[in-house]
């Protein structure tokens, strides 16, 4: 027989933080992305929102035409 002590809720509790952590960290790897890749990503959409704003055309406001 072993000496050790175990309190079971603590051990149970031990190995789900150890899983959420696994996951977690799975997650990042498929999910995450890189502060560069982060900052690309908005230059692009800046670029695309210009580049539609840029071919807007205005209403005619002038009532003499």
């Amino acid at each position: 027989m072993s000496d050790t002590i175990i309190n079971f809720r603590q051990a149970r509790k031990k190995l789900a933080r150890a899983e959420a952590e696994r996951q977690a960290q799975e997650n990042r790897i498929r999910y995450g992305q890189t502060k560069a890749e982060k900052q690309v990503r908005k230059a692009e959409e800046a670029r695309r929102h210009r580049l539609h704003e840029a071919g807007r055309i205005e209403p005619d406001t002038d009532p003499n035409r």
